[in-house]
């Protein structure tokens, strides 16, 4: 799948390494000239991916400064404290473990603009690229801070001290992905006792890489056993973190957004930006502090680049994706629990007390298989049925009712259509998904 925020595929058959080194090639011909960041994530396809990216890279002359397996938002660090022109994570991030992707990395540590990532796939689709002859080829240099950079960045967001005189019982749950170097690390600096479960970063995933409910049943178990404060559980690049309480229950993934908004929220009142398909009770949050949110399409990049263009206090997605801007604009699931243990510590409360007293939403996610069909008979479907003054079409079609929403829109991570609804009672939530479901079958 090629798209302006990257390219994926399922290794040996949509992704292969000639792909990979030429789209490298392209994104350092986008760039022209300055040094490029490049790292992984623990995929076992990473090695070859890695080599193919360091190829196109050093074919066009690029100075390349390879940072090794780190998480995502890491990587996007060092792009910034490297004066880099830019960056290249190769990461399936969440996909499962026979997908990888590249995620292209501008120079402020964000991931490429729309319009951006356009150029990009022009300069590949044309055969814009310049090689560079035997004697200006690129060189790649080894850089091995990015992860203490990183852990640098969020301690001095939190208040450290504080945190550390707390003494919390904290379970990671890395997946065996990129979080496993660092996310025990950050916990043990804040004086937590770490239980750490699939935290070898061998790439071989103990668990769907995902981190949804359904995925996190071993952690409410190892949570309980071990009578942890708190559970954390990473996607395999660690932008993302979903939490278990002390009490052994799997939150909801939007959970993790709420709770960080609520307390940066209670320190500094301000914008809140997130997506289109983020819970409602996100608006219902940053009401209590007479703040404002504002809603962009899918994408981390367009809740980033918003966040940066309007000065938000805090913001993200509710799949457990957070961008807190005093570490940088970019979705950071290390930084997310830094923020997390520190609002435990302030309100001396149990996580389970202080989920408890969020506005609660149930919320239908799901996907259908959807590739090469024509949206637009989905939308008009959808516009014979609602009205005008409920229809949002800045990201496929959302319809907001009374007494919920349904989001109907094509992932551009996977050949399905999601569908997401949300309502005050599961029966009225499961309804509103039944709505939508009909109107994708109709054309179907």
């Amino acid at each position: 799948m090629i798209s302006v925020s990257g390219v994926r595929g399922i290794v040996g058959e949509a992704l292969i390494p000639e792909i990979v080194t030429k789209f490298s090639a392209a994104f350092g011909e986008f760039l022209s000239t300055g040094p490029i960041i490049v790292g992984s994530d623990t995929r076992t396809s990473n090695e070859m991916f890695r080599l193919s990216v360091l190829s196109g890279l050093i074919s066009i002359g690029s100075e390349v400064i390879d940072v090794g397996v780190c998480p995502t938002p890491t990587l996007q660090l060092m792009v910034e404290k490297l004066h880099a022109s830019g960056g290249i994570a190769i990461s399936g991030s969440h996909n499962p473990a026979e997908w990888n992707a590249l995620k292209f990395v501008r120079s402020d540590g964000l991931f490429l603009y729309p319009e951006e990532g356009k150029k990009v796939i022009q300069i590949y689709n044309k055969d814009m690229i310049k090689r560079a002859p035997w004697n200006h080829l690129g060189r790649i240099y080894q850089e091995n801070s990015a992860i203490e950079n990183h852990l640098d960045q969020v301690l001095k967001v939190v208040n450290e001290k504080k945190i550390r005189s707390k003494k919390l019982k904290v379970v990671i749950d890395a997946g065996n992905g990129a979080g496993a170097l660092i996310s025990p690390k950050l916990c043990q600096k804040l004086g937590c006792e770490v239980v750490s479960l699939n935290c070898e970063p061998n790439g071989i995933f103990a668990r769907p890489p995902e981190p949804i409910p359904s995925h996190l049943r071993q952690l409410s178990e190892i949570v309980k056993s071990t009578r942890a404060d708190i559970g954390f559980a990473h996607d395999a690049d660690a932008d993302r973190v979903a939490i278990v309480t002390d009490r052994g229950e799997i939150l909801p993934e939007d959970y993790t957004l709420l709770m960080a908004a609520k307390f940066s929220l209670g320190k500094k009142a301000g914008l809140v930006v997130t997506n289109l398909s983020t819970t409602q009770a996100l608006d219902d949050v940053a009401a209590e502090f007479n703040c404002a949110v504002k809603r962009t399409k899918i994408g981390d990049v367009h809740v980033s680049r918003c966040m940066k263009e309007e000065k938000a206090v805090i913001g993200g997605e509710g799949n457990g994706g957070v961008i807190i801007p005093e570490v940088h604009y970019a979705r950071d699931g290390i930084a997310a629990i830094a923020l997390l243990l520190d609002y435990l510590t302030d309100t001396n409360e149990p996580v389970s007390e202080l989920a408890n007293k969020l506005p609660h939403y149930y919320m239908v996610k799901k996907k259908q298989a959807f590739a090469g069909q024509d949206f637009s008979l989905i939308k008009n479907k959808l516009e014979e049925q609602f009205k005008p003054e409920s229809l949002d079409f800045l990201d496929g079609v959302k319809i907001t009712l009374e007494d919920g929403w349904i989001h109907i829109r094509p992932s551009g991570t996977e050949p399905v259509i999601r569908i997401i609804t949300e309502a005050k009672t599961k029966k009225r939530a499961e309804s509103l998904y039944q709505i939508g479901l009909e109107k994708i079958n109709e054309v179907a």
